[in-house]
């Protein structure tokens, strides 16, 4: 009932969570693809979170990077 509430009087925070949502899904998806057997979903959590709150343009090169670096130590 609490969520419900709260999407009815502020729309916009409903809509910029499952923006974030759909776009850490695609950042994983990728660094899934990128990584293959090297994936550790453990590491990218961290990589996710280590910079706090980020533009998700910001953090999409955060990830970009990450991948990068995943791929030098393999």
């Amino acid at each position: 009932q609490a969520e419900t509430d709260r999407y009815i009087t502020w729309p916009g925070q409903a809509l910029a969570y499952k923006m974030g949502e759909l776009k850490i899904l695609a950042l994983r998806t990728k660094a899934k693809q990128a990584l293959g057997d090297k994936f550790d979903i453990r590491a990218f959590h961290d990589a996710v979170l280590d910079g706090g709150a980020l533009p998700l343009d910001v953090l999409e090169t955060r990830i970009d990077k990450w991948i990068a670096t995943q791929k030098v130590k393999a």
